[in-house]
C-alpha cells in the first residue's frame, strides 16, 4: 500500500511538473525548472529527476563560461578576449579541450594573443601530434604576420626554431612568403641553414621548390644553390599541401620566378612531373588554357607566348589522352588562344607561282 501511495506520489509530481513548465512557458528554461524544482520537492520527484530534465532541456547549449577551465576560455570568444594571465598551468596539463592547445592558438591567428603565455607556461610543440608551424602554413599560405604582436612574432620564430618537425615543405613557403619576410619570420630560414638543417640530403624535399617564387631571388636561395640543391631536385615528391614553387609561380603569373626556374630546368616549358606517385605528369600549356588556373586571366595570352617562345611544343600528347594533344584541347575549350599555338599556314612561294599560273 505503501508502495502504491508514492508510484501515486511520484506520477502526481510529475504531472504538476510538467504542468508547471507549461504555465511558465514564457520563462527561460532554467528558470522554468528552477520554479518547477519547489513541485519536485514537495511531491517527492526527486532533484535527480529535475537535473536531469534539464539536461534533456538544455542539450546542445552552450556551456556557461565560468565551467571552462582557463584553456578552454581562451579558445572561445563567447566568454570574450583573452585576459593576460588568467591561463592555469594545471588546466594546460589537464585540458579537458580535445585538440592540442598550443596547436590551436598557433593555426587560429585569432587565438594569437594568448600564444606566448602558452609558451611560457610550459606549452611544448612536442605535445602535439603534429607540428603547430605545419598546421598553421596548411591552414593559411601567407598569415598576416604584420598585425601580429612583437611578442607573437617571437614566439612563432621560438617554435620554427625548436621544433624540428617544422622543417617541412609547407612551413618554407609560409616563411618565405610576403608576409613573412616583412614580419622578419624568414629569419628562421637563415638559422635552419646555418644549423646545417638544410643540408643536402638532410630534408625529404627540394628547399628551391619549397621556396615562395619571389624569394628565389635573395642571397638565401642563392646558398642553397652554393651548397648543392638544385631546381630538379625540388620537382620530386614531398609531403606537403602546398604546391611546389614552379607550379606556383606558372599559377601567378612570375615571370622572373618562371625565367630562374626555365634556365635551370629547361624541360619544364613542355612538361612537368608528378607531385605523387598516383599522379600523372602534366603539361604547362594546357594547364595555362584550363579555366580558374591563372590567377590574373588576362595574362593567359602573355603566358602562352612566354611557353611557346622557350621551346613548349602545342603538339604534345596530354598525358591522360593519349588520342589528344594540346591543339586540339585547345579547340575543345573552343579557347580563343588556338590561333597562337596552331597559327594558319602562309602560302609558300611556290604555291603562290603556280596559282598565278593558272
Amino acid at each position: 500500500m505503501a508502495m502504491m501511495s508514492s508510484r501515486v506520489l511520484r506520477r502526481a509530481g510529475a504531472g504538476l511538473f510538467a504542468a508547471a513548465l507549461l504555465l511558465l512557458g514564457g520563462c527561460t528554461t532554467a528558470g522554468a525548472l528552477l520554479g518547477a524544482a519547489g513541485v519536485a520537492t514537495d511531491t517527492s520527484v526527486g532533484w535527480e529527476v529535475v537535473k536531469h530534465l534539464h539536461a534533456k532541456l538544455t542539450e546542445g547549449d552552450d556551456i556557461p563560461c565560468q565551467r571552462l577551465d582557463s584553456v578552454q576560455r581562451a579558445f572561445n570568444e563567447r566568454c570574450g578576449a583573452f585576459v593576460p594571465g588568467s591561463l592555469r598551468v594545471a588546466d594546460l596539463q589537464h585540458s579537458a579541450l580535445q585538440d592540442c592547445a598550443l596547436a590551436v592558438a598557433v593555426r587560429e591567428p585569432r587565438f594569437w594573443p594568448a600564444l606566448p603565455e602558452f609558451i611560457a607556461k610550459g606549452a611544448s610543440p612536442e605535445a602535439c601530434a603534429r607540428s603547430p608551424l605545419v598546421e598553421l602554413a596548411q591552414a593559411q599560405d601567407c598569415p598576416d604576420f604584420e598585425s601580429a604582436t612583437p611578442a607573437v612574432l617571437r614566439s612563432l620564430q621560438w617554435l620554427a626554431e625548436v621544433d624540428a618537425r617544422a622543417i617541412h615543405h609547407d612551413v618554407m613557403r609560409m616563411l618565405s612568403c610576403p608576409n613573412a619576410r616583412r614580419a622578419g619570420l624568414d629569419a628562421a630560414l637563415g638559422v635552419w641553414l646555418a644549423q646545417g638543417s638544410l643540408d643536402v640530403g638532410s630534408v625529404a624535399f627540394g628547399p628551391l621548390g619549397a621556396l615562395d617564387p619571389a624569394y628565389l631571388a635573395t642571397p638565401f636561395a642563392r646558398s642553397l644553390e652554393a651548397q648543392g640543391h638544385t631546381a630538379r631536385e625540388a620537382l620530386g615528391g614531398f609531403d606537403g599541401a602546398r604546391p611546389r614553387g614552379f607550379e606556383l609561380a606558372l599559377r601567378n603569373s612570375d615571370w622572373v620566378a618562371l625565367e630562374w626556374w626555365l634556365a635551370r630546368a629547361p624541360e619544364l616549358a613542355n612538361r612537368v612531373p608528378p607531385a605523387q606517385g598516383n599522379q600523372l605528369p602534366w603539361l604547362p600549356l594546357a594547364r595555362v588554357l584550363t579555366p580558374n588556373f591563372l590567377s590574373d586571366p588576362a595574362s593567359r595570352a602573355e603566358m602562352v607566348e612566354f611557353l611557346l617562345a622557350r621551346g613548349a611544343d602545342p603538339w604534345r600528347t596530354l598525358p591522360y589522352d593519349s588520342g589528344s594533344t594540346v591543339v586540339q584541347y585547345a579547340r575543345t575549350l573552343k579557347s580563343p588562344l588556338l590561333s597562337l599555338l596552331d597559327p594558319p599556314t602562309a602560302p609558300t612561294l611556290l604555291a603562290a607561282t603556280l596559282a598565278a599560273g593558272q
